[in-house]
């Protein structure tokens, strides 16, 4: 059954207005489901609008969910990994999946949220993002990451997690602090793009590989299809930013997800709010034009939710906002700008135009 508070205006779903992005609060009711990845419940390498929903939620619902790293049994056994240490869900899926192509990852889903509609928005609160193995790899080849012509072969390292201390002993003397995030959470793409890559991201979100994106954050996209049909995976235990070699810390990853739709906002691509900052983001094969996109959405962002003048948004992003590259390496260059929440006292726009 359709329940009734999808079709009201946003304040009567109790949705408070926020100087941000993010909603006060989510509609009443709310079910918590588990979405474990298998051969049933994945995604394999695309996002499309004509995929069949593995579980429907209604708005406000959470989503404990988990995914699988990016590899093969076989690639993960030939680097070091004890048999006994592939998870047995990677085995049925390489066994049995035959959907799948043209991309790499393994996502879960598509999830299926009622009343999102082409238009809305969808926020993605992201409560828990835990490690579920005790090992990630990194990699590169002879034609992928930044500098193939540097590297003209393959090579594959097994990376050992510790998740008490939550570090990665990267080498004797070298340990590297966890931040995991998945790398590629989004939704299907407009209708007319058929099945895509899921290793590009865009205006669907996608393999974002964002590592700002932890638990605690929350993500908005842009709605193209009724559900949205959201996907996830490309667990990450941490990167860096640009993933140089194409690959960051790849492991399996659990994590707790709540789905908001949002028909207050209509946004043209994905954005994001931690606890510290706002982000906007952009992506094109270009890096000059993905940086051009991240730039204007973040002036967008100031004029709407601040209230300055394009004049005034374009300094304060000069003067207070970071440009970052997320990633190098994923067919489309993704470029992020991040401006930090302590900034804004309450006097933007109007109010300070009449001191």
């Amino acid at each position: 059954m359709k329940l009734r508070y999808f079709l009201l205006p946003i304040a009567a779903l109790g949705l408070a207005p926020t100087t941000g992005l993010r909603a006060q609060t989510a509609p009443a009711r709310p079910v918590t489901h588990q979405l474990d990845a298998s051969p049933t419940t994945v995604a394999w390498g695309f996002y499309d609008a004509a995929a069949t929903p593995v579980l429907r939620i209604n708005s406000g619902d959470r989503v404990r969910v988990s995914t699988l790293i990016t590899s093969s049994p076989t690639k993960l056994e030939g680097a070091g990994v004890a048999p006994d240490q592939v998870e047995p869900a990677l085995r049925a899926i390489y066994q049995t999946v035959s959907n799948k192509g043209p991309g790499g990852h393994i996502l879960t889903g598509p999830i299926y949220v009622a009343g999102a509609e082409a238009g809305d928005v969808l926020e993605v609160r992201i409560h828990k993002v835990e490690l579920a193995i005790p090992y990630a790899y990194n990699a590169f080849g002879p034609t992928s990451g930044f500098l193939p012509e540097d590297f003209g072969y393959a090579r594959m390292r097994i990376i050992p997690l510790d998740k008490q201390k939550m570090l990665a002993r990267f080498a004797p003397g070298i340990d590297i602090p966890l931040r995991p995030f998945f790398g590629s959470m989004g939704v299907a793409p407009p209708p007319a793009a058929g099945r895509i890559n899921s290793a590009p991201p865009g205006i669907h979100a996608g393999n974002l590989d964002n590592k700002e994106l932890v638990a605690g954050t929350t993500l908005f996209i842009p709605v193209h299809v009724a559900g949205a049909l959201f996907e996830v995976g490309d667990g990450h235990a941490g990167q860096g930013n640009g993933e140089v070699d194409i690959t960051a810390l790849e492991t399996s990853l659990t994590g707790e997800l709540e789905f908001i739709v949002r028909k207050d906002l209509h946004l043209t691509w994905p954005r994001a709010e931690t606890p510290t900052h706002y982000l906007t983001m952009g992506t094109d094969e270009d890096l000059t034009k993905a940086t051009k996109i991240a730039l204007r959405e973040m002036l967008d962002f100031l004029m709407t939710t601040k209230h300055l003048s394009h004049d005034d948004a374009y300094m304060l992003a000069s003067v207070a906002a970071d440009m970052e590259i997320t990633q190098l390496v994923d067919g489309t260059k993704g470029v992020h700008a991040m401006i930090p929440k302590n900034i804004f006292t309450g006097e933007t726009g109007a109010k300070r135009k009449r001191k």
